[in-house]
């Protein structure tokens, strides 16, 4: 039996890409990876367009909400994934060393849902192969 990779996302409000980050990952990764996701500034809910750009791609959006990151702090991290410049900032220190990846990705909130969907792609691109590789995982 294969443990799952504890992957952490973190961006500064965890309503936008952190949220569909966590969503992919754990779609794409399913048995390799269980992401979480947070902010260090978490905003009051997931941005609508995120919600709506992750449907539209098929994936499930249940249980997605904004976490403060001080929730993550006790919980067995593999890798944290930074999304945006000012969470890579202000990353906190975790209680164990934690190996870390900064994938910076355009922040859509308050753009068009072509935007949102735009960055969904994006994420799915390059931050599943980098999670992928970034904790040795096979194909």
């Amino acid at each position: 039996m294969t443990t799952l990779k504890t992957v952490l996302v973190l961006c500064t409000g965890n309503s936008c890409r952190s949220q569909m980050a966590e969503a992919i990952l754990n779609h794409d990764l399913a048995g390799q990876v269980r992401a979480l996701s947070a902010g260090t500034s978490p905003q009051a809910q997931v941005a609508e367009g995120a919600l709506a750009a992750l449907q539209l791609a098929g994936l499930p959006t249940a249980g997605l909400v904004p976490k403060s990151v001080d929730t993550m702090l006790a919980t067995p991290i593999d890798l944290v994934v930074t999304v945006c410049d000012n969470a890579q900032e202000s990353c906190p220190i975790f209680p164990r060393p934690v190996p870390r990846l900064h994938q910076p990705f355009h922040d859509p909130h308050g753009e068009s849902l072509a935007r949102f969907e735009q960055v969904r792609d994006e994420i799915r691109t390059r931050l599943v192969p980098a999670v992928r590789a970034a904790l040795g995982l096979t194909a």
